[in-house]
């Protein structure tokens, strides 16, 4: 299966969110969205790269967008990161992986010598139609929600 690209249509989901909603990505048809992708809630680079995006959530709801964190862990996980850290952001939870692999980021991971099957750290950027505009993979966390603000602003 062929990587997702700049121009693809994003593809829509319908996920539980924190604080028992849903969310259905086809709603915000007509607002740019951020849908970061992440491996695990309260993980030193997870819970960092959360706190950016809530810490500019402002600035991006200025700019017309909307920011979605997305992870395999469950609501009830999301819930208390989100208080525990004080995040502003909407969290959808995907444990049956199925936004994640529509998205091809349940890739083979190496750490200390271990192979494992994990989330890719990545953002995709999409449009005010739908379709990708823009896509970060393999991300380093820090200047990384600055980056992705500006990249909205040029929309």
């Amino acid at each position: 299966m062929a990587d997702l690209d700049v121009g693809d249509v994003a593809p829509d989901f319908t996920l539980p969110a924190d604080g028992g909603g849903s969310l259905e990505l086809s709603s915000f048809v007509g607002k740019p969205v951020v849908l970061y992708f992440y491996p695990e809630d309260d993980t030193p680079s997870c819970t960092n790269e959360a706190i950016s995006f809530s810490q500019l959530k402002s600035d991006f709801e200025k700019a017309g967008a909307v920011v979605i964190g997305l992870s395999p862990d469950s609501v009830r996980k999301h819930d208390k990161f989100k208080a525990k850290h004080a995040l502003d952001i909407a969290l959808a939870s995907d444990e049956e992986r199925k936004a994640i692999e529509a998205y091809h980021l349940w890739v083979e991971k190496k750490m200390y010598g271990r192979t494992y099957m994990g989330v890719e750290r990545a953002t995709f950027l999409i449009g005010r139609d739908g379709h990708i505009a823009r896509i970060w993979r393999k991300v380093r966390v820090k200047g990384h929600a600055e980056a992705v603000l500006e990249a909205v602003r040029a929309l």
